[in-house]
């Protein structure tokens, strides 16, 4: 039996990554041709078309998905093979990062994230992956993603879990709302149509239990996969946003016509966490990457605890 080409396992492994035969060409340092040509080895020797023309995108075939997982392991674990015991320089290293991430950290935490690279891994990039159809831990599992920063959910079992900030909801409004003119009571917070946040188009959110134990109903009159979409349709309507408060406060702080207020119907605090599979347990610099993650939230909820401290 012949062996194997072991780069054609890496090219597989970049374009089922890129999704392009562009994009992998370029990740492997060749010319479009050439990976066109290395794709056609790799039909050849896997007997199957591994990726299909779709308009003008490639799509993978079912053989090709089922194999991602094991595909993107064995590069993995054939890269730590050639690693040298005295550990790798993160300034020198290209590495790019797929991370899944809640809005809430990405206005408070991604400019300072972004500095700490700057410095200590310049080359690296990171490259932020929508929410999808596809379950969370799969992602991580088949290293659709490296890393999932969320509401904290149950994960599989195998999944590592670190907690890293706490927030909670507040309500938001155009500055001169006529919500602002009298006490806001739940039975207020109903007059006025209001605006859903939801990645996956859910109309539902945590406020509408909450209202539902008072006998109340608030009318969803539009739903945003975006907050930063939200925050803007506030401008000219009398909508109402419901919107995390590390959000809502980032939003108030960056100049918009806005205001904040207490709902009459308090939520629940909501734990936000980071998530990873546990095969990159030990790599240098994923470790670096959750390490200082986990350093700037730290930092954001001792600054808050020391604002909300009265003085002596």
């Amino acid at each position: 039996m012949a062996r194997p080409d072991l780069n054609l396992l890496l090219a597989l492994d970049a374009l089922l990554d890129e999704g392009s035969v562009i994009g992998a060409a370029r990740r492997m340092n060749l010319s479009p041709p050439a990976m066109s040509r290395t794709l056609s080895r790799i039909r050849e020797a896997l007997a199957d078309p591994v990726f299909v023309q779709v308009g003008r995108k490639l799509m993978p075939t079912p053989r090709a998905l089922a194999l991602r997982e094991q595909v993107r392991l064995a590069v993995e674990q054939a890269t730590q093979v050639f690693e040298p015991d005295t550990g790798i320089d993160l300034k020198s290293l290209d590495r790019r990062f797929s991370v899944r991430a809640t809005d809430e950290f990405v206005s408070i935490h991604l400019g300072h994230l972004l500095g700490a690279m700057a410095t200590e891994m310049p080359r690296a990039m990171l490259r932020f992956s929508p929410e999808e159809d596809d379950v969370d831990e799969e992602a991580l599992r088949s290293g659709r993603i490296d890393l999932f920063i969320s509401a904290s959910r149950k994960l599989g079992p195998e999944i590592r879990v670190q907690s890293l900030f706490t927030t909670t909801f507040v309500g938001v409004a155009r500055a001169r709302h006529p919500v602002f003119d009298d006490e806001i009571t739940p039975e207020r917070l109903t007059h006025w149509e209001h605006i859903n946040v939801s990645r996956r188009g859910k109309a539902i959110g945590p406020i509408d239990a909450a209202l539902e134990a008072q006998g109340l109903r608030r009318h969803v009159a539009l739903v945003v996969q975006s907050p930063y979409t939200a925050l803007f349709a506030l401008q000219d309507s009398d909508l109402l946003l419901p919107l995390p408060r590390h959000l809502a406060s980032s939003a108030l702080a960056a100049g918009l016509s806005i205001r904040l207020f207490e709902l009459p119907t308090p939520l629940e605090t909501v734990l936000l966490t980071q998530a990873w599979h546990p095969r990159l347990d030990s790599d240098p610099a994923h470790q670096w990457l959750r390490h200082t993650i986990h350093a700037l939230c730290n930092k954001e909820e001792a600054e808050a605890a020391r604002r909300t401290q009265p003085e002596r």
